[in-house]
């Protein structure tokens, strides 16, 4: 009877209020990855208006649809098995595909291999639910193949550029992830050589700016170029784009420390430092060299900021974001006007941005970062752990980790684009026909055109069958 009429003991005041706070975080950061991956995404559809305004009006729809389509094939490819090869556990190269149409990957924050390893434990965001993590991924890969579209537009063939962005996302995004991202990636913090790439600079920039350099090669110039000019048919767009892009950016780079808080703020002040110091620079480069600063200009400014200081985001202090910024734009700048006297016709400047800016926006990373803003991180060439010059800590040796990562990607992305576009020039052709691209290809390849007649001068858009 005693027994029975025991009474339980109290709750711990602490225990409970620990698993209280716990269950808080987990809350917020899951509702701030969110938003994070909402605004991710949305950078697709502003690429597409940036990229959009620079082309002639007669391909402005061909262009934006080059976006757009990301977000549906990869949308579904990312789930089916890109997620897996790029962070399931595998090789120091490429991931399992243990994670196939996302079995196994639940709402736990901690989730468990089955299989040969039932104790291994796979978790890249402690307060974050797997399924969360997966799609907030899936934004990111959305995007890359996406701007390799800007150097390739106006000519080559849809049903090309759909197997192509396909069979890059598989073949080339989801191994350089996996080594930069994935616990036992090649050249990551979680197993590999060291190399530090917050948000992308590598994965996202790199990769996609060197395989639209090889595929503007290998397709070849526009039928006009360098004969005829081209200019912007909607600067307003390019504008609008930037701005979403920039708007978007927050969400890649702060969304990178996968928590909300401390990390989160330090990667969202340099982003929008980065981006302000950047497009300030090519305001006066332009105002100093051409005497006007323009719409154009101010918007290209900004995104090379964005790219440049998107691998250092977490790792460096909001004044080194500025010199991260002035000298990415810089470089950029200059960048694009060596590529116009080489003639080499990558249209709306893909390389000279995502990939010259990737470039030495990694380098600079190498040379900024300090433990002083990220305890995980490394300390670069000029800064030690206590955030001062030369300080305890300063390691010129993570300018050489960078630079192979670097090196690793650029021979990755360029043989692997090689390949598959010479296969696809094999199989189905990589061109438009020359009349079509004259003509303009947006009725050719979609049966419809961006403004009808020339900025809607006739309401009439051809069916397939006049197409045809």
């Amino acid at each position: 009877m005693g027994n029975a009429w025991a009474q339980e003991p109290p709750p711990d005041p602490v225990a409970t209020a620990t698993a209280a706070a716990a269950t808080a975080q987990v809350s917020a950061d899951t509702a701030f990855m969110l938003l994070c991956a909402a605004l991710v995404l949305l950078m697709t559809p502003g690429l597409a208006f940036f990229y959009g305004g620079f082309v002639r009006s007669r391909n402005v729809l061909n262009t934006m649809m080059m976006s757009f389509i990301l977000m549906a094939l990869v949308g579904v490819s990312w789930v089916l098995w890109g997620y897996s090869l790029a962070f399931a556990p595998g090789s120091p190269v490429i991931g399992g595909l243990q994670w196939f149409g996302l079995t196994g990957v639940g709402l736990e924050t901690t989730d468990y291999l089955k299989g040969t390893q039932p104790e291994a434990v796979v978790s890249y965001a402690a307060t974050i639910p797997h399924q969360a993590f997966m799609i907030y991924q899936a934004m990111f890969a959305i995007i890359t193949p996406a701007l390799m579209s800007g150097a390739i537009v106006e000519r080559i063939n849809f049903r090309a550029y759909f197997l192509f962005v396909l069979l890059w996302a598989t073949l080339i995004y989801a191994p350089v992830a996996h080594m930069v991202w994935a616990k036992g990636g090649l050249m990551g913090l979680y197993g590999g050589f060291g190399a530090l790439d917050f948000a992308g600079g590598t994965v996202v920039h790199i990769s996609s700016g060197v395989s639209a350099l090889v595929a503007a090669l290998i397709i070849g110039p526009r039928k006009t170029y360098p004969n005829q000019p081209s200019p912007p048919h909607n600067v307003p767009y390019i504008l609008l784009g930037a701005g979403l892009l920039w708007f978007g950016w927050f969400g890649f780079n702060a969304g990178s420390a996968l928590a909300s808080g401390g990390l989160a703020t330090v990667a969202f002040v340099a982003t929008n430092t980065a981006a302000a110091a950047a497009a300030l620079t090519w305001v006066l480069l332009e105002w100093a060299l051409l005497g006007k600063p323009t719409a154009v200009g101010i918007a290209t400014g900004a995104v090379a900021g964005l790219v440049g200081i998107t691998p250092a985001a977490g790792f460096v202090t909001p004044l080194s974001a500025i010199f991260v910024g002035s000298i990415v734009a810089v470089c950029c700048f200059f960048a694009i006007r060596i590529k116009n006297k080489l003639q080499i016709d990558d249209s709306l400047d893909t390389f000279t941005v995502h990939g010259v800016g990737g470039t030495f926006g990694a380098i600079l990373t190498g040379i900024f970062a300090t433990k002083f803003v990220n305890s995980a991180g490394g300390n670069g060439l000029l800064f030690g752990t206590d955030g001062k010059f030369f300080s305890e800590g300063a390691d010129a040796s993570q300018v050489l980790k960078q630079l192979a990562a670097v090196g690793i990607t650029y021979v990755l992305a360029a043989v692997g684009t090689f390949i598959i576009l010479k296969a696809l020039e094999l199989t189905v052709g990589l061109r438009v026909k020359p009349d079509i691209e004259l003509q303009g290809v947006d009725v050719s390849e979609h049966g419809e055109a961006g403004y009808g007649e020339e900025f809607g001068s006739s309401s009439h858009v051809p069916t397939p069958s006049e197409v045809t």
